[in-house]
């Protein structure tokens, strides 16, 4: 594709209205206030859930470390070897999900795209050569994929080249009629988000995790959203369904979410760790998380683990804003967290309402193709512990408002 292509594509999506606006942020974007163009605006599309991002606390452990370790890591582990303040991270991570170990990498998006095809391809030559000698990997690979997976899911599945199989969301019966059809894999690795990041909705994990038993599968469980805000302690998923330190489950989690942060993580037993850290190539040939960084996140690991008020007040508002959006008669499909869509479905009266509500001081993304399929465009409206009543109010009002002048 030559520049030419390139101006004719802008083009027609901004022809279209299709291109996404970008809003400039004055300052943190963490809190529920924030700046935009010099106005007060209310934040309704953060993930600092916990609203542990700009605690002092996190402040204060980034800037001594900054003064030990400077600014970056030098250069993949491998390379440069590890640092101990991401060792520690790692062992303070795999103690918040109850897991033998843990592996971080830069971004929970190279967590995917790395360990997925590592699962289901090993990559690294080395190492390929070997394991396709032995029965395991000789055949192809094969994954069971939710068709509403996060789209760094969706790529790690791409490149790990395996037989794939897309089953209809939360459908365990279409689930275990794909994995019927396909036992002759040796190798089977099912996925799913645990809370789904677009709908809200939770994974039915321990009926998943019973076809696994049943089909010799593993389960990947991409806990971005859930961890810090289901289960009793908020370790996720796995617990929300007391499922326990089970053998078939492999735990991902990002440190974008609840812990204010940057990167992502793999929990799970010693041996899947020690494995990865020679075949997820975004773990062997890209730079770890800053060490100033994996310090403000230990920090934040233990706030969210010994303040559980933080928790409490996060459902306390889900409950409130759930109630106010129904006694509006307001789609929220089938949302059952923090994430809480708006169904409104064209793509230019959803982009139309995105922008009435910010000139209102409301700020809420407007989230279309391809995050989510033609025709189901909606407002993706997330809460935080620290959004008080008052301002859900004000939310609600502004919806109103802007509804009966976009007629959605």
């Amino acid at each position: 594709m030559d520049i030419s292509q390139i101006k004719a594509t802008l083009d027609f999506i901004e022809k279209e209205v299709k291109y996404p606006d970008i809003i400039t942020i004055q300052g943190a974007s963490t809190n529920p206030i924030i700046k935009v163009k010099d106005k007060d605006v209310l934040i309704f599309c953060s993930n600092n859930y916990l609203s542990v991002a700009a605690d002092p606390r996190i402040k204060a452990s980034v800037i001594e470390a900054v003064n030990v370790y400077g600014m970056g890591s030098g250069g993949s582990r491998l390379i440069s070897g590890n640092i101990d303040i991401q060792e520690k991270l790692e062992r303070k991570i795999a103690d918040f999900k109850g897991a033998e170990d843990a592996i971080i990498f830069a971004t929970g998006y190279m967590t995917n795209t790395g360990v997925i095809p590592a699962l289901l391809e090993p990559p690294v030559s080395s190492v390929v050569s070997y394991l396709k000698s032995k029965t395991f990997f000789r055949d192809k690979s094969a994954v069971f994929s939710d068709e509403l997976n996060h789209a760094s899911i969706v790529d790690g599945i791409r490149l790990s080249r395996a037989d794939k199989f897309i089953y209809k969301h939360k459908d365990v019966n279409h689930l275990e009629k794909l994995l019927k059809s396909a036992r002759r894999y040796k190798n089977k690795l099912i996925i799913t988000d645990g809370v789904f990041s677009m709908d809200g909705d939770v994974a039915p994990l321990k009926k998943i995790v019973e076809l696994a038993e049943k089909y010799n599968a593993m389960v990947m469980v991409d806990d971005a959203h859930a961890t810090g805000i289901i289960g009793k302690n908020g370790s996720g998923t796995s617990e929300y369904f007391d499922l326990g330190h089970h053998p078939k489950i492999i735990i991902m989690g990002t440190f974008t979410k609840v812990f204010g942060g940057t990167g992502g993580f793999i929990a799970g037993p010693k041996d899947l760790i020690k494995y990865l850290r020679v075949t997820a190539r975004t773990y062997v040939f890209s730079a770890p998380i800053p060490p100033a960084i994996s310090a403000g996140i230990i920090t934040a690991i233990d706030i969210v683990k010994n303040e559980p008020e933080r928790r409490t007040k996060l459902w306390e508002n889900v409950r409130y804003l759930q109630k106010k959006l129904a006694e509006n008669n307001y789609n929220t499909l089938d949302s059952e967290t923090q994430i809480c869509p708006i169904f409104i479905g064209d793509e230019k009266k959803a982009i139309e309402v995105s922008r009435k509500l910010l000139e209102s001081g409301i700020f809420i993304s407007c989230v279309r193709w391809p995050a989510v399929n033609h025709g189901e465009s909606r407002l993706r409206l997330t809460l935080m512990a620290d959004h008080t009543k008052e301002q859900i109010n004000r939310l609600i009002q502004s919806l109103n408002t802007v509804r009966k002048e976009c007629n959605f």
